[in-house]
């Protein structure tokens, strides 16, 4: 499994907010384990999930702080199983964004259901810690295509 947990992003106000899509097709390993005979999407991953979009809505912003990397899960609340296959809605909306660190409330939905929402603490690596020739593929295409 690839760690990147966003596939598609819908909408993107840099710094403001974010919405986009993920989904973990039924072959996907982690499924045999969580939960045999009835496999659901791990909540840690959800939340990593939530933290990737807001990311992503604060990196847009290309400011020189850096890359912003979860820090803390202030909150996280789980609501409704995610099954396999199910194509994950993801929503994001930064409500504090300071040099030092930034505040994002998110949720994920299916089929306009909510699955789990968290508020999320975000720090930023400098980018000069960032391995050599590092890209946000991505992030860069969305930028491109909506300047």
């Amino acid at each position: 499994m690839r760690f990147l947990l966003v596939n598609r992003i819908l909408a993107l106000e840099p710094g403001v907010s974010i919405e986009a899509e993920m989904s973990l097709p039924e072959t996907e390993e982690l499924f045999q384990d969580h939960f045999p005979g009835f496999p659901v999407v791990p909540g840690v991953l959800l939340t990593e999930m939530m933290a990737q979009a807001a990311g992503k809505c604060l990196n847009a912003q290309q400011l020189p702080r850096g890359l912003a990397m979860l820090g803390e899960v202030r909150s996280a609340k789980f609501r409704n199983w995610v099954r396999p296959g199910e194509v994950i809605r993801l929503h994001a909306a930064i409500e504090t964004s300071r040099d030092a660190y930034a505040v994002a409330r998110c949720h994920a939905e299916v089929e306009g259901r909510r699955a789990c929402s968290a508020e999320l603490l975000f720090s930023f690596l400098p980018k000069e810690r960032l391995a050599p020739g590092y890209r946000d593929e991505l992030l860069e295409r969305w930028l491109e295509e909506h300047p």
